[in-house]
């Protein structure tokens, strides 16, 4: 039941700065539980589906998620996160810590570049064709260095769609939750044909994060945007830096 209190906690931040989580549960998975990485990546990851799924309802209900540039980027996204799942077998678990925490750094510093050094763009064109192109590029990058590390690259997403997309925060963050959810289903499915992906440990994620996720998102537009900005930042850096211990 610990694993379960746990991940409730987490999915309600998950689900306000709208994130899959998979950093954070990889880390709260290894040092507190002390689950193999391997095991923690798969699980977590094809867990990140359903999380997500809960964060997306929410999030949908309370109109922060554009659909068509959700659906767009996540299908692709699926392709390179199956990808970059059958890639990271090759990757020695002495070496798998140290390059998913380098990512979760590397996404926490360009987040935060974006969210207090850049100003947010007008709301996007959905006729261009070269949007469509920079959509599905956002989503073959994003889902292969989800595969590839078990998480679930939302930073990288995030700044994708507000960056490349020129979406406002409060959309990124919701669209980002609906891409999520085909691009965790293609990695986990990489990941269970690898044989990483422990099912009761994963049914014990879901209980936490899920109901965690679906209330977490109610708090998106209700909190300060200086709160939300900084929760975009600390969830990939804290995870990363609980990662190196």
């Amino acid at each position: 039941m610990s694993i379960v209190f746990v991940m409730f906690f987490l999915g309600l931040l998950l689900g306000f700065v709208g994130a899959g989580g998979a950093g954070f549960v990889i880390a709260l998975l290894t040092i507190l539980f002390h689950i193999p990485i391997h095991t923690a990546l798969g699980t977590s990851l094809a867990g990140m589906a359903f999380t997500s799924l809960s964060g997306t309802y929410s999030h949908f209900r309370e109109g922060n998620i554009k659909l068509k540039i959700g659906l767009t980027v996540g299908c692709f996204a699926a392709a390179g996160s199956f990808v970059g799942a059958k890639l990271t077998s090759l990757i020695p678990s002495s070496s798998l810590h140290y390059m998913t925490a380098g990512m979760l750094f590397l996404s926490a510093i360009l987040i935060l570049i974006r969210l207090f050094f850049l100003k947010e763009k007008e709301a996007p064109q959905e006729t261009n064709l070269a949007f469509w192109i920079k959509a599905c590029l956002l989503g073959i990058v994003a889902g292969v260095l989800s595969g590839t590390f078990g998480i679930g690259s939302a930073p990288f997403i995030q700044i994708g769609l507000m960056m490349m997309l020129n979406l406002s925060i409060r959309h990124s963050v919701g669209t980002t939750m609906l891409v999520i959810i085909p691009l965790s289903l293609g990695g986990g499915i990489g990941y269970i044909s690898e044989g990483f992906v422990d099912y009761m440990l994963l049914v014990k994620i879901l209980i936490g994060t899920m109901c965690g996720a679906y209330v977490g998102a109610k708090f998106t537009n209700v909190l300060p945007k200086v709160v939300l900005k900084s929760g975009l930042f600390l969830t990939p850096a804290v995870s990363g830096f609980m990662l190196l211990f």
